[in-house]
């Protein structure tokens, strides 16, 4: 099946708030009215939508998505928390849908960022236009979201798609969101400490943490054909039996042909975090005039919390993991 999904345009990613003049302008004041508000810890206001946290200029085209965005049964939808392993799985998602299309020397990703081959729903689509023209993306069409599982749009949850979650290990995940806000960060630079209360509060982008994570959790338990739920670490310690479960899931199985040539190891060799760190367009170029695509490669590494975290920080942590995880089955 065709696919040649191309790069989005630059602009998609401005993190501007801008003055949208759209029909769910009256939504969005009455819910202001109400008061759950926060200042987050980069200067802007977050508001509390059905119990998550965003930021205003997120809470339009997330709410935009809602009500507009008709899933195909042949989409997928990659849906994280930041810094859980987004780029990393939609590298290997474009890469594994894709391979028939391009040889792997001549794979979009050698040219472009992930971020600018698989676009966000809420940060990229419905950020510019209440209601785009998505017909003319060739199927299967890929696309990705920062949402909870409760504000995806009904017709996600009505089709046939597939979804595939990430999550990292909470202490993992803290850092590397501590280290990005920071990047880009234009109202001074962020304690660990300060970050650290509005994380365990919840109070962050798509936050609670704890939330997001479980509520992909619990969907996956409900219907495991309709939804994969994948660790991070997981990934890492066995990259090759992960991409297989990947490609099955979403209806794109690797044939014994393809396996004998090698070509699972070839794109989990192609989409690795030292391939693509190393790529000129992930060292120079830049999704906005303000978001370089080097910010996206910065570790990757499992266990890097340990180099920042004091005992206390730790079980401070750990503590809201143990209290809010209680029961569902879910450990990390």
């Amino acid at each position: 099946m065709k696919n040649l999904q191309k790069p989005i345009r630059n602009e998609f990613f401005s993190t501007k708030v801008d003055d949208y003049d759209d029909n769910n302008n009256a939504e969005v004041e009455e819910l202001l009215l109400q008061g759950l508000e926060k200042k987050s810890l980069l200067g802007w206001s977050l508001y509390k939508y059905k119990g998550h946290w965003c930021s205003l200029d997120l809470l339009r085209p997330i709410i935009r998505c809602e009500k507009y965005f008709k899933a195909r049964d042949t989409d997928v939808i990659l849906a994280t928390l930041p810094k859980s392993g987004t780029t990393w799985l939609k590298a290997l998602t474009f890469s594994i849908i894709n391979r028939s299309q391009y040889p792997l020397d001549e794979n979009p990703l050698l040219t472009s960022n992930p971020h600018a081959l698989i676009p966000f729903l809420e940060r990229n689509i419905y950020r510019e236009n209440e209601k785009p023209d998505l017909d003319h993306i060739p199927e299967p069409r890929i696309f990705s979201t920062h949402v909870h599982y409760k504000l995806l749009p009904t017709s996600i949850m009505e089709s046939k798609c597939r979804v595939i979650h990430i999550c990292r290990n909470p202490l993992d995940q803290f850092i590397s969101l501590w280290h990005f806000k920071n990047l880009i960060s234009t109202s001074g630079s962020i304690s660990l400490d300060e970050f650290l209360e509005a994380y365990c509060e919840g109070t962050h982008d798509y936050g609670p943490f704890w939330e997001h994570v479980l509520g992909y959790w619990n969907a996956y338990l409900k219907n495991p054909e309709k939804v994969l739920f994948l660790k991070y670490e997981d990934l890492k310690k066995d990259v090759n039996f992960n991409v297989k479960m990947i490609a099955e899931f979403i209806g794109y199985p690797f044939s014994l042909e393809e396996e004998k040539m090698g070509l699972i190891d070839k794109i989990i060799k192609l989409c690795s975090f030292e391939k693509l760190k190393n790529l000129k367009v992930n060292q120079v170029g830049s999704l906005d005039s303000s978001l370089k695509n080097s910010y996206f490669f910065r570790n990757g590494e499992i266990g890097d919390w340990v180099n920042y975290l004091t005992p206390a920080m730790v079980e401070r942590i750990e503590k809201v993991v143990r209290e809010e995880f209680r029961g569902s089955g879910l450990m990390f």
